[in-house]
Order: C-alpha cells, then sequence, then structure tokens
C-alpha cells in the first residue's frame, strides 16, 4: 500500500486517498475490437431502464415496430423513454428478472428476419469517426438536453439516471467543469476502453455538447494509466480542441465519483446520499454516455443498444459486443462460443460490484456494460470467521467509512446505529470486503441493511 502511494505521488497520476490494487484481468478483451450481434431469438425489454419511474408501453401485442420508434414513455419528471432496438414484432407483455435481481413488466418481441432487423451498415455508422464537422456550441442548451430526453439516454457507466436532468442548467448550482470518466476501474471490463480506441471523436463531441449544455467552460478527459491505447487515442481526438486529458492511476475505485472528482481536481464531493458532485460545481459523464450524446444529438439516434464486454474463464471467446437492448444474456453468450467446463458464477458487471445472476434468461438493459463468467479458481470462496479488529476494511474504505462497524449493525438488525455510521454513505463499491482477512462479506451485509431500510420505510409509507 505504501509503496502504491508513493509510486502515485513521484509519478505525478492523479490519484485519490485509500482504494484498492485487484487484479485486471482485462486480458481477456482487451484487444478484441467491437462486434455488432444480431439477435434472433425473443427478446424482453423491461420498462424500467433508468433510475426513475417505470416506463408505460406505447404499443400493442402483435404490433411491427421498427428501429428507433419510441416503444414506451411516462409524463414522470425523472424517466426516459424506451426505442426499438431492432425491427421486430411485438409478441405480448411479460415479467423479466433485470440483472439487479428486481422483476419487472416488459415488452416480449421477436426481430425480423436475418438482414432485415437492422440496417447493413448499422454497425459502421455506430463506430463512425467523421465528427470534425460538428460545432457543438451551434446548439441551444435547452435543446441537447430536450434531444437527450426523447433520445432516452441515461448514464451508461452504471448509474443509469437520466442524462438530460443531470445536465440541466440550475443558477442556483452553477457548473464550471465537466468531467468525462475514462478510467473503468471495474476488473475485467474492456466496453468503455475498446470505444476510446474505436470511436473517440464521437465521445469528444458528446463531452463537448454535455458541457456546452450544463454551462462547464473546463473540460477533462479522465483516464487510467493501463490504457495506454486508449490515452493515445483520445489525446488525439482532443487536439485542436479546449480540452485536458488527465492520467489517473489505476486504482479500483477510481471511476466512482466521489474518488474520481477529488483525484482530478481537489474537491471533496458532499457524502452521499444528498450529497452530489453538483455540489462542488461538476458534472461527470461516462465516455458510453458521451457517445450515446453525440450520436442523439447530431445523428438523432435513440439509445437502443450498448456495448457489453463478454469475458472470463468460464467463457469460450470473450469480445466486446455491440448488443441491442432487449438481448438475452444466454444468446449473447452463446455467440461467444457457450460456457466452458469451468464456469461456476455469471455477473452482470464487473466482479466488484457487479450483482450475479442465477439464470441466463435475463436481458441486456442499458445499464448492462459487461457479463463476466468466472470459474471456480477466480471465485475462490472461503468460510466467514469473526472480526480480528485489523482495521483493513477502515485502512482501505475510499469514502473514509468503517465497514466493519456498520456491518456488525446491520447483522444485529440495529439499523438506526448502522445509520449513524453513515451506512447511506457506502457507495457499495465492495473494497472492505476484498480485503478482510477474515473473509467477512462486508459491503454485502451494508447492501442487504440498506435495502431492509428502505423495504421498512416504503411498508410505513402504506
Amino acid at each position: 500500500m505504501v509503496v502504491a502511494v508513493l509510486r502515485e505521488r513521484l509519478s505525478g497520476l492523479k490519484s485519490f486517498a485509500r482504494g484498492i490494487h485487484p487484479p485486471h484481468r482485462k486480458e481477456y478483451s482487451e484487444t478484441e475490437p467491437i462486434r455488432l450481434f444480431a439477435p434472433k431469438g425473443e427478446m424482453l425489454v423491461p420498462m424500467v431502464q433508468h433510475i426513475g419511474a417505470a416506463c408505460n408501453p406505447l404499443v400493442q401485442p402483435k404490433d411491427d415496430v421498427t428501429y428507433g420508434q419510441k416503444l414506451a414513455d411516462t409524463d414522470s419528471p425523472v424517466a426516459a423513454p424506451i426505442h426499438a432496438s431492432v425491427n421486430a414484432k411485438i409478441s405480448g407483455a411479460s415479467v423479466v428478472l433485470l440483472p439487479s435481481g428486481r422483476r419487472v413488466p416488459a415488452l416480449s418481441m421477436k426481430p425480423g428476419e436475418d438482414g432485415q432487423a437492422l440496417p447493413a451498415d448499422f454497425l459502421s455508422q455506430f463506430l463512425d469517426r467523421n465528427w470534425s464537422s460538428v460545432e457543438p456550441s451551434g446548439y441551444e442548451p435547452e435543446e441537447i438536453c430536450q434531444t437527450i430526453r426523447e433520445c432516452g439516454v441515461v448514464g451508461l457507466g452504471g448509474a443509469t439516471f437520466p442524462t438530460h436532468i443531470k445536465l440541466k442548467r440550475n443558477p442556483q448550482r452553477p457548473v464550471d467543469t465537466l468531467i468525462l470518466n475514462g478510467c473503468e476501474c471495474e476488473p475485467y471490463l474492456t466496453s468503455d476502453h475498446r470505444l476510446m480506441v474505436e470511436c473517440p471523436e464521437a465521445i469528444v463531441v458528446g463531452l463537448q455538447l454535455a458541457a456546452h449544455a450544463a454551462g462547464a467552460r473546463r473540460s477533462i478527459v479522465a483516464i487510467e494509466e493501463n490504457k495506454p491505447d486508449a490515452i493515445e487515442a483520445m489525446r488525439k481526438a482532443c487536439q485542436g480542441r479546449p480540452i485536458e486529458v488527465a492520467i489517473c492511476a489505476t486504482k479500483y475505485p477510481m471511476g466512482g465519483e466521489r474518488q474520481l472528482v477529488p483525484a482530478v481536481l481537489g474537491r471533496t464531493v458532499p457524502s452521499a446520499p444528498k450529497g452530489l458532485p453538483l455540489d462542488v460545481g461538476v458534472v461527470m459523464i461516462n465516455v458510453a454516455t458521451a457517445h450515446s450524446i453525440a450520436r442523439a444529438i447530431v445523428k438523432n439516434r435513440p439509445l437502443t443498444h450498448r456495448v457489453v464486454t463478454v469475458t472470463g474463464r468460464g467463457v469460450a471467446r470473450p469480445g466486446n459486443w455491440l448488443v441491442p437492448v432487449g438481448t438475452m444474456f444466454s444468446d449473447l453468450i452463446e455467440a461467444c462460443g457457450g460456457l466452458t467446463a469451468e464456469a461456476v458464477k455469471i455477473v452482470a458487471g464487473g466482479p466488484m460490484m457487479g450483482p450475479t445472476v442465477p439464470h441466463l434468461n435475463v436481458p441486456v438493459v442499458k445499464g448492462t456494460g459487461g457479463i463476466t463468467v468466472m470459474s471456480e479458481a477466480e471465485t475462490v470462496r472461503w468460510d466467514e470467521g469473526p472480526c480480528i479488529r485489523c482495521g483493513q476494511c477502515v485502512n482501505n474504505c475510499p469514502l473514509h467509512l468503517s465497514p466493519t462497524k456498520i456491518a456488525h449493525a446491520v447483522k444485529f438488525r440495529d439499523y438506526a446505529l448502522a445509520n449513524q455510521f453513515d451506512m447511506t454513505a457506502c457507495c457499495e463499491c465492495g473494497c472492505c470486503s476484498y480485503v478482510c482477512p477474515a473473509h467477512i462479506p462486508l459491503a454485502q451485509y451494508i447492501r442487504a441493511g440498506k435495502n431492509q431500510v428502505r423495504l421498512m420505510a416504503s411498508q410505513k409509507k402504506k
């Protein structure tokens, strides 16, 4: 730990206090180019793919829908519409298990015949690198936000907060800096990495559009040092534009807003759940979100696909795929050669924060950045032992919490005490669980405690 901190300081890399250094394990897919996945089987499109209210269907069973057509929407202020990711026929209404574990209403649809589900040049359009003629300042801020909303763009770094709300100007909380998060600190995942390598120009245009909408005069691209090809591509795309590139230490969870903002700007974001980067004049967006913003504003393309990394020793051919929303995990893994004999665990996302899914009948949604299929060797199981008061969880918590105290309070169902120890401030990054020598699943206890508090609050309202 001490050696790593000294190295960061001497090298001039942007960093934050504490955190951990898990194995990268990105070698499975980091050099694999983005390929288009063409669905053939039944697709399930959830009506909830963002933080906020569920959408209501705008189509009926047996309707034929075309790529980009709006399938569902709502009048709720915190929401984003959902669009058809392929040409298809609506089969009917259903209920589906989200990667997060929630069961929500969904539309079932059957893609068109081979060669008809999407335009033949869809992948080349998505990876288009001809953006030099775009002038972001030529668009009105309100127009940018409205178009982003109509195109269903949400945060693709995992939070899925509706992007138009994040970028809308607030005179009471002005924004001076926009940070583009290209760190992708989760082990295994490489979808953002490949986007930066293969279509950096669109990302830069999306960044400038977002900064213009939010009123930010300063724009910074933050990338971890373990992605030299992405750094080179983004630097080249930023040439001649007023954008800084910040090289960050390779550390987990560098991509968290409460870690990246202090690392890059030296500003401390107030504690969750109410504190936001906006409180210190900052807006942060993910590189995939910036790419979606550019496509929405300049080309009027709704968010219907996202790049998904399928990786790990448990899958035959790891890779990065451009996947239509609603594609089933089972179909995507089949395209990767299927599961290997070593596969024992499937995670929606990366292993540090991603939830384990019980089966493959789960759809890709807007927030799905990866599917990690892990082997027995990658998921060593230990029996939970007693806390030895070593303090490792405290020393490594990037939010300066005391995870063991929170977890013990949750174990004894003393949620008031857990809240006194700032349980709601925990970002569930998993650093504490990773370093615990007693193998106590501290982050899981804390997550369960927060879920229980939410459940109790909802029951009380009823």
